[in-house]
């Protein structure tokens, strides 16, 4: 943890759920921008909610995170493991006058937002025990433990230049006394809340740029006097648009966003969820599709968008499908492989080949799988297929088909002159012949070319199936 001119971004989430694309959004622009500007991408797990905060919760960010080959260069650091830290920055704080320990019970503070309330006025500290020239204190009660209040500017505006939104300007007059530290023994330092901890954290680790979602905005005037009163100068900020469901709705686990490592397990391809959140949010002129590298090359903050983003599972399986036809053969196979084997299947030598034939087809591995494991077992047949497709015409088509591929050579070229010789001497077009074969074979009369889907069986297979006509 050391000053640096360097480019010194964080992805700093809470493990009180798991973390869903919304969330891994604000992963992903930090990383992209440290590695745009050959700078360092940090990671905080900021876990001082012990309530809510669980090790699985944790351990999901963490999986994602590596699924997502969004690596990082420090940490994980825990905030849970700096309290020693923030404590003494806090009693630092204390000496030099810019926090006080403040004794308003909490029925005094219900009592006092009751009246403001009433007053249609803003509820908020009246700053009873904030220390003044001249100003005489209530005497300390007794018993009670006091809360350390942050001792806001009361002059002033905070101003900053959002990266996102532009110019802010909050008036300070609006931003009461902010506790900082929970409740604590006279002369002890109590546990330091959300805000203070961030930047002292920030602050520590020479955070550069803040990258993160737009409802921390309201804290950040708050922690940017934090900083001047500990003698920093604060962060670049930017706050980006929530993500929106796909009913509009704020994307959150509650409404049934889904873990990103469900993703995984659906069978998407982490540069194609990659490239898709990257345009959540961002753009690069018409560009739809894109690589890890020309993410990283073109990434910027000037081009983040403005407006909330809405996912949209569609679109995400055709970025998918695009990345999924564009992996080399051999890649895509071993991913294909480790979902065959949830379902039991270890694949041979034509698996390369097999998923070569039929990846235009698919969207994601699953499917893909689905499609592959037609070669390694059983089918189902729908009797409808059957009726359609397989007709009393073309059964003695059928059986020629089979005498001749049991005597033939068993390559893609010798099968296709082998049907093209069956449709000569029956008579037939191509579908008739070729799609109660598909029916037969895969379980459906859509496939690619017949040629290439027979010669991928082994021959005793193709013909044990084609027979059952």
């Amino acid at each position: 943890m050391t000053s640096t001119t360097t480019t010194r971004t964080r992805f700093a989430p809470s493990p009180t759920g798991f973390i869903h694309l919304g969330n891994i959004r604000s992963a992903l622009y930090p990383w992209a921008f440290a590695r745009a500007t050959g700078g360092k991408f940090i990671l905080r797990i900021e876990d001082t909610d012990l309530e809510r905060s669980s090790q699985e919760a944790v351990d999901v960010i963490l999986q994602s995170m590596a699924w997502l080959k969004l690596d990082y260069d420090e940490g994980p650091f825990y905030q849970m493991q700096r309290m020693d830290r923030y404590k003494e920055v806090l009693a630092n704080l204390l000496t030099s006058g810019h926090v006080y320990p403040c004794y308003m019970s909490v029925a005094e503070l219900d009592a006092l937002r009751e009246k403001q309330m009433a007053a249609k006025e803003k509820p908020r500290y009246n700053g009873t025990w904030r220390p003044e020239h001249g100003k005489t204190l209530p005497p300390v009660p007794a018993g009670v433990e006091p809360v350390l209040r942050f001792k806001n500017p009361q002059s002033g505006s905070v101003v900053w230049d959002d990266k996102v939104k532009g110019r802010i300007e909050i008036s300070n007059d609006e931003l009461d006394d902010l506790v900082i530290a929970r409740p604590a023994p006279l002369g002890q330092v109590g546990t330091p809340t959300y805000n203070f901890c961030v930047v002292v954290d920030d602050m520590d680790m020479a955070i550069t740029h803040v990258i993160r979602g737009d409802d921390h905005v309201n804290n950040t005037p708050r922690q940017i006097n934090i900083f001047k009163a500990l003698g920093k100068e604060p962060p670049v900020y930017a706050h980006l648009p929530t993500v929106l469901n796909e009913q509009g709705e704020k994307m959150s686990k509650r409404a049934g966003a889904k873990p990103v490592t469900q993703f995984a397990e659906d069978g998407y391809l982490p540069d194609a969820v990659v490239n898709y959140l990257a345009r959540l949010g961002w753009s690069h002129g018409d560009d739809e599709i894109f690589s890890r590298a020309q993410l990283i090359e073109w990434f910027n903050l000037d081009h983040l968008g403005k407006s909330a983003a809405q996912f949209d599972e569609a679109k995400l399986r055709w970025v998918n499908a695009q990345h999924l036809k564009a992996m080399p053969d051999d890649e895509l196979a071993s991913l294909v492989a480790q979902q065959l084997k949830k379902r039991g299947i270890i694949a041979d030598e034509r698996l390369v080949a097999i998923c070569a034939l039929f990846k235009d087809r698919c969207d994601t591995t699953v499917v893909l799988a689905n499609w592959v494991a037609k070669f390694y077992g059983d089918i189902q047949i729908k009797t409808e297929d059957l009726a359609q497709h397989l007709t009393d015409a073309v059964k003695p088509a059928m059986q020629t088909l089979v005498d001749k591929l049991s005597q033939s050579d068993w390559n893609k070229a010798t099968i296709a002159l082998v049907i093209k010789e069956v449709l000569s001497t029956h008579a037939l077009k191509m579908p008739q012949l070729a799609m109660p074969a598909r029916v037969l074979l895969m379980g459906t009369p859509q496939t690619p070319s017949l040629d290439a889907v027979i010669s991928l069986f082994s021959k005793d297979e193709a013909l044990k199936r084609l027979k059952c006509a």
